[in-house]
Parts: C-alpha cells; sequence; structure tokens
C-alpha cells in the first residue's frame, strides 16, 4: 500500500492540461453527492495494484484481440457513434450494472454533462448534473480495482464520490498525451534510472514496462490508476469522443447536449 501510494502522490502532484491550459484541479466531493472523477488516487482501493503489479508483464487485455460473440455496446450520440468492449472476468459487477442498464434503456437520452478537454468525458447522470443515478442495484456498489485494467487513452471506467459508491456515471479516458514529467518518470523506469523515488520505492513496481510503454504510445491518466473501476475499453469511436472533448462548454458542461441517444448491446462479429 505504501508503495503505491507514494507513486500516486507523485503522480497525481503533477501538472495536467484541461480545455484552455488550465491546470485540472478536480476533487471528490461527498457534501453534495456529487459523482466526479478526482485528480487524486483514493486510498481506501489501492491494495489489488500493489498486490497485483507484477502481473501485468505480458499481454495488456485491453487490447488483445477481439472475439466473435464478445459482448459489446455502441453507444449512438447526436456526435456520433462510440463503441465499447468489456472485461466481466475483472469488474463482474461493474460490467453487469453498465450492461443491464444499457439494455433496460436506463441510459436513453442521457447527456455527457461532464467533459474536460486532455481528461475524460462523464455521462450516465439522470438529473444530468453529476449528483445523481443509481446501479442496479438500488445501492452503491464496492469498487473493483486491479492492475490488469489501467487508464489508458479510451478507458471506461465508474465515476464515483469516494470509494465503494459505484451508481450509474461512468467516464471515457480522452487524454491521449502524457505530460512531460510523465513521459520522464515512466522513459526512467523503464531504463531502471533514477527509478528510485523513495524509501526505496519504484515506479516500476506499480508500472511494468509493458505499462509505461502502452502509456507513453497512447497517452491516459495513469494518476487515477487505483481509484476507480475500469471495466471497459473503446475500440472504435475515439474520433467521437475528442469532438465531444471539443465541444464549447459552460464551465464543464456542454453548451450543446451531448446526447446518449440509445446504447446498443450486441455480440462481436
Amino acid at each position: 500500500m505504501k508503495k503505491l501510494l507514494l507513486i500516486g502522490t507523485l503522480i497525481a502532484t503533477m501538472t495536467i492540461s484541461a480545455g484552455c491550459g488550465k491546470k485540472e484541479e478536480t476533487t471528490t466531493s461527498t457534501t453534495e453527492s456529487s459523482t466526479e472523477v478526482s485528480s487524486e488516487v483514493s486510498s481506501e482501493t489501492t491494495q489489488k495494484i500493489e498486490d497485483e503489479s507484477n502481473k501485468t508483464q505480458g499481454e495488456l487485455i485491453q487490447f488483445s484481440e477481439m472475439k466473435k460473440g464478445e459482448e459489446i455496446a455502441i453507444l449512438k450520440t447526436n456526435f456520433g457513434d462510440i463503441k465499447m468492449r468489456f472485461f466481466k472476468d475483472l469488474a463482474p459487477k461493474a460490467v453487469e450494472n453498465f450492461l443491464t442498464h444499457a439494455k433496460e434503456g436506463y441510459y436513453d437520452n442521457l447527456i455527457f454533462h461532464r467533459v474536460i478537454d486532455g481528461f475524460v468525458i462523464q455521462g450516465g447522470d439522470p438529473k444530468g448534473n453529476g449528483t445523481g443515478g443509481e446501479s442496479i442495484w438500488g445501492k452503491p456498489f464496492e469498487d473493483e480495482i486491479t492492475s490488469e485494467l489501467r487508464h489508458f487513452y479510451g478507458a471506461v471506467a465508474m465515476a464515483n464520490s469516494g470509494p465503494n459508491t459505484n451508481g450509474s456515471q461512468f467516464y471515457i479516458v480522452q487524454n491521449n498525451k502524457l505530460n512531460n514529467q510523465e513521459v520522464e518518470l515512466f522513459e526512467n523506469a523503464k531504463k531502471s534510472q533514477d527509478d528510485e523515488i523513495q524509501e526505496g520505492v519504484k515506479v516500476s513496481d506499480i508500472f511494468p514496462v509493458n505499462v509505461c510503454d502502452k502509456y507513453l504510445e497512447i497517452g491516459g491518466t495513469p494518476r487515477l490508476d487505483g481509484g476507480y473501476s475500469i471495466f471497459g475499453q473503446v475500440y472504435e469511436g475515439m474520433d467521437v469522443v475528442e469532438k465531444i472533448a471539443k465541444t464549447e462548454l459552460d464551465g464543464e458542461k456542454p453548451k450543446k447536449d451531448v446526447v446518449i441517444e440509445k446504447i446498443i448491446v450486441e455480440e462481436y462479429k
């Protein structure tokens, strides 16, 4: 736990671009029941990442070859289609929750209420303001954290208002470029040069070489690893996500509603 928290704190303090060059300073609020993606890693849901970090040495499951019959979801939005795949073995509750909601029409005509260019797009709230939504069980469900799923560009994860408070809101990682400090951090970890941070803790203990390589290749938000339940990956339609991220905003809410008109759940062919 100590290892991950030290490195998570280091990554969380790095400058993150959002919108007009502003520093990303979002926080998780529980006082107003706001469900947001925080810039800091939760300290309550990180043990699995540290315990399993040495497992993430082979193929990255988020980019594994898709199989015929695999269940997928197509988000039909007024900006275009976004296609997602899911990881039932690693995040069973989050996947069941999302797909059941989708099949029952829960997400139909809801909006992406929170958009931060260079960070995430967030939706799934019936109230449309970040304070609503519930799980299919009518109560929050626990986090499902694993080192085998990471916040790479295009990752789909549950938004929350603190540890184990998952409901219906989700987000898609839209950051496609690490900042200079993150690049240096991962490059050094790969080379085992200047890798040690403090008290014997190394970035490579938490971010194996193949994970560093993928973050360096496609971007993402590594500081969120260990704090949120990743359950899916966009495999087609990131151009639509980019279009949404570039839409004109009023604060963090698009001036023109970005609507999830319908979600179609079907088998991959």
